[in-house]
């Protein structure tokens, strides 16, 4: 198998668990030296040494525990990456929660929460980053948007504010970045197989369902593999762009 990302280093957050999890895998597999970023240490551990056993290299992956929201304690964390990894090249923005309420039932603090987890964490890590990137001439970023920032969904104000947020942001940050050889983009998945949508009943899964032309829910591979492309070399001449991986769910 030809490794897209040799050499490379990547950082992933929200990597414990579902589509992070997913795509800090897929970049190991591919050479990549990967930082996960999460809160829950178990599920980071776990993690990590399931991608030494699956690469062969125990310095392959490392763990931190960090708030995205925290701007300092995002900082502070990606000076150890460069560090211990000299290098970031990769920096994949896909920590994320929901906080559903019809907005007349939803609080200020399901609002707060949301818009930091999901939006201004993107603002945390790009800003800590891109100046290291900007020197190295070099760089790519992808960014966790979702087919409801597109189109909106009942129950979902502050998700899809802040996931149409997160489109806006990869576009405007592509402009500024583009003369330094550094790629900006955004993957919005659409209904994927995760813990979240464990959560939706039967009847609602029904009614997603029939709302994918493709007959199927997503899987954490298809996201990896949008995100492996877009790390990577292939995507060289791709910038500002949002890939629905979505089964043609918002055509």
């Amino acid at each position: 198998m030809q490794k897209l990302l040799q050499d490379q280093t990547a950082i992933v957050t929200g990597g414990t668990a579902g589509i992070g999890k997913a795509i800090a895998i897929k970049f190991a597999e591919h050479g990549a030296r990967v930082a996960i970023f999460g809160t829950n240490v178990e599920r980071g551990n776990q993690v990590v040494e399931e991608i030494s056993k699956l690469t062969g290299e125990p310095n392959g992956a490392i763990f931190f525990q960090v708030d995205v929201a925290n701007n300092g304690a995002i900082s502070e964390a990606i000076e150890k990456v460069l560090k211990e990894f000299d290098k970031v090249d990769i920096l994949v923005n896909n920590a994320g929660i929901t906080r559903d309420k019809l907005l007349i039932k939803m609080s200020e603090s399901d609002w707060d929460d949301v818009m930091a987890i999901n939006a201004k964490s993107c603002y945390n890590t790009c800003h800590a980053l891109v100046r290291q990137m900007m020197k190295a001439r070099r760089g790519k970023i992808v960014n966790m948007s979702s087919v409801v920032g597109l189109t909106g969904n009942t129950g979902q104000t502050n998700y899809a504010a802040s996931k149409a947020a997160i489109i806006g942001f990869t576009k405007a940050l592509a402009k500024e970045l583009a003369g330094r050889n550094i790629c900006v983009n955004c993957i919005a998945p659409g209904f994927v197989e995760t813990a979240m949508t464990e959560e939706m009943s039967q009847e609602q899964k029904n009614k997603t369902l029939s709302q994918i032309p493709v007959g199927r829910m997503g899987t954490t591979e298809d996201i990896a593999n949008a995100a492996l492309f877009l790390a990577s070399d292939l995507s060289a001449y791709i910038t500002g762009h949002v890939i629905r991986v979505d089964g043609g769910m918002a055509i």
